[in-house]
C-alpha cells in the first residue's frame, strides 16, 4: 500500500477543507505532509520537509507544517520564523495534545483537521487575514515514501 492511500478520498477532502477553512481567517499558510517513516526526531523530519516544500518562502514567514509519520507513530507541528517570533514556546502544545488524543483513537484525519482549525484560530490573532491575501502554498496533502 502506498502512503498516499493511508487516507480515504473523503478523509483527504476533510483535511484539505480544514486547511481552506483555517486559511480564511489568517494570512498564515498551512500544509500537511504524511509519510511512513521518520528516522530520528519528528521535529527534525518536519524541518526537512518544511524546506523541501519551500514553506520558508512565504512573504510573512508564517507557514505551518503538520507532519505525520504513520508507521513510526510520530507527528510534529512546525511554524516558521515569523510565527515563532510572535508566540510563546508552548504555542502548539494544546493543539498537539488534542490531536494526540484523537490519534490514539485511530482518528488521524479528524486529528489533523481539528488541529488545523485550532491552528487557524490561533494564527488569526497574530496574522489576521488580509484583503489582498494570496494563497502562497498548496492546500493539498503531500506524501512521502511508504
Amino acid at each position: 500500500m502506498s502512503i498516499a492511500d493511508f487516507f480515504t478520498a473523503e478523509e483527504k477532502k476533510h483535511i484539505t477543507d480544514a486547511i481552506k477553512a483555517a486559511e480564511l481567517d489568517t494570512s498564515g499558510e498551512i500544509r500537511v505532509h504524511v509519510e511512513g517513516r521518520c528516522k530520528g526526531e519528528a521535529l527534525d523530519c518536519a524541518a526537512y520537509w518544511f524546506g523541501q516544500l519551500k514553506m520558508h518562502k512565504t512573504a510573512a514567514r508564517n507557514g505551518v507544517l503538520f507532519y505525520l509519520a504513520v508507521s513510526d507513530r510520530k507527528f510534529a507541528i512546525l511554524g516558521d520564523a515569523g510565527i515563532n517570533a510572535k508566540v510563546a514556546d508552548d504555542f502548539w502544545e494544546n493543539i498537539k495534545e488534542h490531536m494526540l488524543f484523537l490519534f490514539k483513537e485511530g482518528r488521524f484525519a479528524d486529528g489533523l483537521s481539528e488541529g488545523i482549525i485550532m491552528a487557524g484560530e490561533q494564527l488569526k490573532k497574530h496574522f489576521p487575514y488580509q484583503s489582498d491575501d494570496v494563497n502562497e502554498l498548496s492546500d493539498e496533502i503531500s506524501f512521502g515514501k511508504k
